[in-house]
């Protein structure tokens, strides 16, 4: 006998739909296979369905030759999202289902021993596969459920256990969809545990920050230990816009596939903030392995990747990360598959000035020589530099700055004036695609909107010779300086703005760079 339902692989961020069929036929002796380009997690499964049929009170054909096939055969199936519906197609062999065809259905999850339905990687991605071939029955763990609700126009049914899926195939209309509300998930992600209140002095830091938030631009905060890089890397987050619904729907497709997607949140509705350790590999990094995963800089896509202590980072780790950096994505490419990763993110990187992490401070000495500092600034190279529009200093905060009582602006005050800024690109960039920020302007459109005035072209001509600046360089200063201008709704680049822009070279300034 045959049976056939549907169920879904995920293949980078993306998710396509397999059919499932279940042939079970009379044979002399018993076997169970599985053909369709399976991997080992795939394989194994026979195991986990025979006792989870057995366990649940299912008969098992097995004095039978059962042959299940994953179409199409010609993609890899990775993962264990294939348990419950192989178990189905088996279930309905047997007649469980009274002769009913599952061709309306997408199922997903895994099978404990017991019978019971785990958690899945792409529940969301899945969902927006089955919407696509028009199939609007999606059948899921239940701590998957939300994930897979926040697609409109699919109908997403929770189970917790085999014998369950088998009563809502056989008995549909006792059992109700789940429904969210996407805008009130949006709200209630939208909440932060810090603020830019809890950081004292560091004026000139903040700024720096605000510019870099208005604009998208990557920035790096250099100065000693305990001055508040981390605190103030930390609280960037709460000074972004909020996500809208094709971010938070996109950024957490890609957590879900990674598999760190909460799932009590269902939906990631604030900007992610990633700190990995400096001793992160190139793989961990960007993504990689036998079936490429995303790494740091694609789950920090739509949010904030901080590295800290930059220096002590591989170099060849740092390096690659001039790609995703430059084009917004990464790719990795395999004998058998190219999978693309989205990783649109704003760097936000921290570094001592010197090793000892004194160098410039005016209370305590820094005992480092010349071609020490020289040395430590030089693992990150040129190029890499070019990339990062900000540098600013963050000196140690005095003590009457660390104890005064005078009011300290807030995230929420300091996110007004970053909204109304990227209102501004926003409708500047309305025609462009996939464009929304001054860090985002290919050369043509820093052509068009970033004309400087007569004055302007002096003073970069002057920065640009005396600090021997890059061509990147120079549009860095431009797209900064374009940024800046919006923060005031001025609709042209003034000198001043020019002149704070070229301020935010720091390590293209001084003498050890």
């Amino acid at each position: 006998m045959l049976f056939k339902t549907f169920s879904a692989a995920v293949f980078g961020i993306d998710a396509y739909l397999v059919e499932v069929e279940v042939d079970v036929a009379p044979a002399f002796e018993g076997h169970f296979t599985v053909v369709g380009f399976p991997d080992i997690a795939v394989k194994e499964s026979r195991e986990r369905i025979r006792a989870a049929l057995r366990n649940c009170g299912f008969d098992f054909p097995a004095t039978h030759a059962v042959t299940i096939n994953l179409a199409p055969a010609d993609i890899r199936k990775e993962g264990s999202a294939l348990d419950l519906p192989m178990a189905l197609g088996l279930a309905g062999c047997q007649g469980t289902f009274f002769g009913k065809i599952l061709d309306t259905h997408v199922f997903l999850g895994e099978l404990s021993l017991d019978g019971g339905v785990r958690s899945v990687r792409g529940a969301l991605s899945a969902a927006l596969a089955a919407r696509e071939r028009g199939i609007k029955n999606l059948v899921v763990p239940e701590a998957n459920a939300r994930e897979a609700a926040v697609v409109e126009g699919i109908r997403v049914f929770g189970v917790k256990s085999l014998p369950q899926a088998v009563d809502l195939v056989n008995a549909p209309e006792s059992f109700r969809p789940v429904e969210v509300d996407v805008t009130q998930m949006l709200c209630e992600a939208n909440q932060y545990s810090v603020d830019m209140r809890d950081v004292r002095g560091q004026m000139s830091a903040k700024r720096a920050l605000e510019v870099a938030c208005a604009g998208g631009h990557n920035i790096l905060l250099i100065g000693p230990p305990g001055a508040g890089k981390t605190m103030l890397a930390k609280r960037i987050p709460t000074i972004l816009p909020p996500m809208s619904l094709d971010e938070a729907i996109e950024t957490t497709r890609i957590h879900s596939v990674a598999g760190v997607l909460e799932d009590a949140r269902g939906l990631v509705g604030t900007r992610p903030y990633r700190s990995p350790h400096h001793t992160i590999s190139d793989a961990g990094l960007i993504g990689g392995g036998a079936i490429p995963r995303p790494g740091e800089v694609s789950l920090g896509h739509n949010g904030v990747l901080f590295l800290d202590e930059l220096p002590e980072f591989q170099r060849n780790v740092l390096e690659v990360m001039r790609q995703p950096l430059e084009d917004g994505s990464v790719t990795i490419a395999r004998a058998a598959l190219s999978v693309n990763f989205p990783s649109r993110f704003m760097l936000a990187a921290a570094m001592n000035p010197c090793p000892c992490g004194f160098f410039g401070d005016s209370t305590r000495e820094c005992h480092c020589s010349p071609i020490q500092i020289q040395r430590y600034v030089s693992k990150i190279s040129g190029p890499l530099l070019d990339r990062i529009d900000i540098h600013i200093e963050v000196p140690a905060v005095k003590y009457k700055e660390l104890r005064g009582d005078t009011e300290v602006e807030s995230s929420a005050s300091v996110r007004e004036r970053v909204l109304r800024a990227r209102e501004i690109q926003i409708k500047r960039y309305a025609g462009e695609q996939k464009i929304y920020s001054n860090s985002q302007m290919p050369p043509k459109l820093i052509r068009k909107n970033c004309a400087i005035s007569a004055d302007g072209e002096k003073l970069l001509e002057t920065a640009i010779q005396r600090l021997g600046l890059s061509a990147r360089a120079h549009d860095r200063i431009l797209k900064v300086a374009r940024t800046i201008a919006d923060l005031e709704a001025a609709d042209s680049i003034a000198p001043k703005h020019l002149s704070e822009a070229i301020q935010y070279r720091t390590l293209d300034r001084t003498y050890w760079a």
